[in-house]
């Protein structure tokens, strides 16, 4: 197989842009609005944790842009880290980022797919077995979604061409969708639903999943809140993703940046008009309550009737499709930063052909198949946001760090707000790690042993690669 050694620059401002909207918008805005519910019992605070989350990956994700001009490469966060701290540092985040963050974040929209799926075509049922190997039972849906992700591993391995026009064209496809789903959804508002909603709406206080409410009580109100964030922060992710692919971006310095604040600002705005459309149709018992946590498809079928579930099973069949291609395409150019550092496998570090990194696009796509197959993606997600949180902070952090370092690096990009809006993002980051280390240390603990398991790894790669340098 030939291989090239660089990088070629054809995604447009537009692509970008569809490839951070398209990346954060999966199966969470459909979901997650339950739990969080559930949480903080009331339309007012439901609202305000979308709110509160949005504000921070906006507030992140314009930070980014300083760092995007700055080092305009593949590899992104992993990079900006690694400038801003040391290698330590920035393979703890890929460490973490290959093992859990990206692949299990893969696996979980994969399955998400294969289980909406099922709805029109049963055969693809979760429930039931395909495959019975005595140590594990493997369902249609978890065989569905290994063939998502390998589908679209091996179209991404043909150049990023391919993947470009499914994110662009899938992404722009579903945005269309919501968009359709909260304007049918506002002219079948009901006005007894919203009012009983929207009254007394700071009475915060969790609903059981037997639908009784529980009051809470001194500090844990704020613990609440955190819980809660924990599904809008996992929905609103994958936002820095098209720092990964940099250096495949045509003039990355300005257009990295932008597509950061458009992309995030677009799916910010529908995230919070969805969950205002869902208040409109759905009490919030109801919300709280849904059948498997499926709000969007309760909220469907009062908006669109008994053909509510096949539609809403279509717009996340497209949603997921889309996004798992956005963060499929992009994860792999990590871990070739990764291998370029002496970091990784030495083969990852490689371009075939098309000038796409195909090794790691493979390797992802095994550890992600995997993880489908384990069926314990989902908790480790839950698990992970914390972790996601600290290295978004260290991150932010390293701006400061990088401008007191090396004032004289070019910066055709400046951290809008700065310094007040990176502090500010900084303080709530902590705020959310330390709150939920005192209300939900098991949101916490998982999460940094996977990370810390990666120092040791870390010197283990860093003596063998100095062993073969000696030998060699």
């Amino acid at each position: 197989m030939s291989e090239t050694t660089t990088f070629k620059p054809s995604l447009r401002l537009v692509d970008a842009t569809m490839l951070v909207a398209g990346s954060m918008i999966g199966s969470g805005i459909f979901i997650v609005s339950a739990d969080i519910s559930r949480n903080v019992g009331s339309a007012g605070w439901l609202i305000f944790v979308w709110l509160i989350t949005g504000f921070m990956t906006l507030t992140a994700a314009m930070s980014y842009g300083e760092l995007s001009a700055m080092f305009p490469k593949a590899g992104g966060q992993y990079v900006y880290l690694k400038e801003a701290y040391n290698p330590l540092i920035s393979f703890m985040y890929g460490w973490s980022f290959f093992t859990v963050i990206q692949t299990a974040t893969i696996a979980a929209v994969g399955v998400a797919f294969a289980k909406f799926t099922a709805y029109i075509f049963p055969v693809f049922s979760e429930n039931d077995i395909a495959l019975d190997l005595t140590f594990i039972t493997i369902s249609p849906a978890q065989l569905l979604s290994i063939a998502v992700i390998v589908l679209l591993t091996f179209i991404n391995t043909k150049g990023v061409n391919g993947g470009k026009i499914i994110q662009t064209v899938f992404t722009f496809t579903k945005l269309l969708s919501l968009i359709g789903l909260i304007v049918f959804g506002l002219f079948a508002l009901k006005a007894d639903v919203w009012n009983a909603n929207w009254t007394d709406i700071w009475n915060i206080h969790r609903i059981g999943t037997d639908g009784g409410i529980a009051d809470y009580t001194g500090m844990a109100v704020l613990g609440a809140v955190a819980a809660a964030m924990v599904g809008s922060i996992f929905s609103s992710d994958s936002w820095n993703n098209v720092t990964f692919i940099a250096g495949e971006v045509k003039n990355p310095k300005r257009n990295i940046g932008l597509s950061l604040a458009l992309g995030t600002l677009i799916v910010t705005v529908v995230y919070i008009a969805t969950n205002l459309v869902y208040t409109g149709v759905l009490s919030m018992q109801e919300i709280a309550l849904s059948k498997n946590d499926r709000v969007a498809v309760a909220a469907s079928q009062v908006i669109f009737g008994s053909a509510g579930t096949y539609i809403i099973a279509v717009m996340i069949m497209i949603s997921t499709f889309g996004c798992d291609n956005g963060i499929i395409m992009s994860g792999a150019r990590v871990y070739y930063s990764m291998a370029k550092d002496g970091l990784f496998i030495r083969r990852v570090g490689t371009l075939n052909k098309n000038a796409v990194p195909e090794f790691a696009l493979w390797l992802q796509c095994v550890i992600a198949s995997l993880w489908c197959l384990s069926g314990k993606y989902g908790d480790l997600l839950d698990m992970i946001s914390f972790v996601v949180v600290v290295f978004y902070m260290l991150t932010i952090a390293g701006i400061f760090i990088l401008r007191k370092r090396r004032p004289d690096i070019e910066r055709p990009y400046k951290a809008f707000g700065y310094p007040l809006l990176p502090i500010l993002y900084i303080v709530m980051g902590m705020a959310f790690c330390i709150l939920l280390i005192f209300f939900k240390p098991n949101y916490t603990w998982p999460g940094l042993i996977i990370t810390l398991s990666g120092i040791p790894v870390y010197y283990l790669i860093r003596r063998l690669e100095n062993k073969a340098m000696r030998q060699g």
